[in-house]
C-alpha cells in the first residue's frame, strides 16, 4: 500500500482538465465518478497512482484522471501494468480494460497477471460488445446475439469473467453495476486495500451498440429481486421484501423463500469471501438470471503473496551474497583484458 496522507482529497481533485468524450448516457461516466470518489477516501498521495489502459472506449480513462497514466496498446495493459508495479512497488496501479481488450486479444496477459498475483486493481468494463469498433460481438456476448459480425446470431459460448478469474487462481473478484455508485465506491476501496490482483467486473451499459443489455437484472423495477448484494459474514438474502435467500442443496445452490417449508434465516448460507476454498464463490460468480439472482459485491477476497513483493524479496536476498555490487563489478568480472 502506498503512503497515506493526513489531509484528505475530494473526488474533484482527481478530475483532469480533459473533456470527457464518452457518449452521453454511457455507463463509463458512472465508473469514472465512482473511482474518483473511492480514491479520495483512500487518502493516498495523488503522485502514487498510475492508471494503465489498453484500447477501447473504457481505455480513454487515464485522460480523465488527474494522476499518472498510460494509454497503452490493444490487449497489453496487463503486461504494462505488471511492469509498472514491479518496477515501482510503491505505486497504486489501476488497470482499465474492457471485455474485448482483456478477454480477447489480451486474454493471455490477463490470466497470467492474475496467476502471478501482481498487486494490480483491474477494472473490467463488461458491456458484452465491442463499442469502439462499432458493435461486433465480444468474448462475453450472449450466445445467439445478433451483431455486425454475427448477423445470424453468435454460435459461441461466452466467458464468465468470475469463472475465468477464479480458474486463473485469482484471490480477489468482485462485481458491480455502473449505476450503483455507492456499491462501486465500496468495492474499489476494498480492492485498493487488497494486496495482489483484484479484479472488478462492472456490468456497464453501451447506449449505442448494446443498450439495455443488463436491464433484465439492473433495471430499477427488477434489481431487488434479480440481484444479490453480498456482504461479508451476512446471510445471502435478497428481494424487494428481503424474503428470498440461497441455501446449499447437495452440490448446488438453490433459491428459497423465507417462511416456506420451514425455511428461516438460520437456513440461509452466510457469505464468506475469505474462504480459501473457492467452491461456493465459484458458484456465486456463475449465477445468472432467470434461475438465480446475479451476485454483486466482493465475491472472493483471500490473502496471498504478491508477485512484486516476492520479486523484491528475492532481489534483496540475492544482493546479500552477490559479488557484483555495481556496473563496474559486472564489467570487470569474468575474462577481461586490457587493450593498449
Amino acid at each position: 500500500m502506498a503512503e497515506t496522507l493526513v489531509n484528505k482529497y475530494t473526488a474533484k481533485d482527481f478530475k483532469s482538465d480533459q473533456e470527457v468524450r464518452w457518449c452521453p448516457g454511457c455507463g463509463d461516466h458512472a465508473v469514472l465518478s465512482s473511482v474518483q470518489r473511492a480514491l479520495a477516501e483512500l487518502g493516498i498521495s495523488k503522485e502514487k497512482f498510475a492508471f494503465i489502459s489498453g484500447i477501447g472506449c473504457s481505455s480513454r480513462f487515464p485522460y480523465y484522471m488527474d494522476t499518472y497514466g498510460f494509454h497503452s496498446i490493444h490487449g497489453r495493459a496487463s503486461a504494462i501494468a505488471s511492469g509498472v508495479k514491479t518496477a515501482n512497488p510503491e505505486l497504486s496501479v489501476w488497470q482499465i480494460t474492457g471485455d474485448g481488450d482483456a478477454l480477447a486479444i489480451g486474454g493471455n496477459h490477463f490470466i497470467h497477471a492474475i496467476r502471478r498475483n501482481v498487486d494490480l486493481n483491474i477494472i473490467l468494463f463488461n458491456n458484452e460488445i465491442y463499442g469502439l469498433t462499432k458493435g461486433q460481438y465480444s468474448p462475453t456476448s450472449a450466445k445467439g446475439l445478433v451483431t455486425k459480425t454475427s448477423p445470424f446470431g453468435t454460435v459461441e459460448e461466452p466467458f464468465s469473467v468470475g469463472e475465468l478469474v477464479i480458474g486463473a487462481r485469482g484471490k480477489f473478484f468482485a462485481r458491480t453495476i455502473d449505476t450503483n455508485v455507492a456499491l462501486s465506491v465500496q468495492i474499489y476501496i476494498e480492492a485498493a486495500k487488497h494486496t495482489g490482483t483484484s479484479v472488478i467486473e462492472v456490468l456497464q451499459n453501451c447506449v449505442i451498440f448494446n443498450d439495455g443489455i443488463h436491464d433484465t437484472v439492473a433495471g430499477k423495477e427488477v434489481r431487488d429481486d434479480k440481484t444479490l448484494i453480498l456482504k461479508q459474514g451476512q446471510p445471502m438474502i435478497f428481494g424487494k421484501e428481503n424474503d428470498k435467500g440461497l441455501i446449499l442443496d447437495g452440490l448446488k445452490l438453490r433459491v428459497v423463500k423465507l417462511g416456506e417449508n420451514g425455511i428461516t434465516v438460520k437456513n440461509i448460507l452466510v457469505h464468506d469471501a475469505m474462504e480459501p476454498n473457492p467452491g461456493i464463490q465459484y458458484m456465486l460468480a456463475n449465477m445468472s438470471f432467470p434461475e438465480y439472482p446475479v451476485a454483486l459485491g466482493v465475491i472472493r477476497s483471500v490473502p496471498g503473496p504478491s508477485y512484486d513483493n516476492l520479486v523484491e524479496d528475492q532481489i534483496q536476498e540475492i544482493q546479500k551474497t552477490a559479488k557484483i555490487k555495481c556496473m563496474d563489478d559486472l564489467l570487470m568480472s569474468g575474462s577481461t583484458w586490457v587493450v593498449e
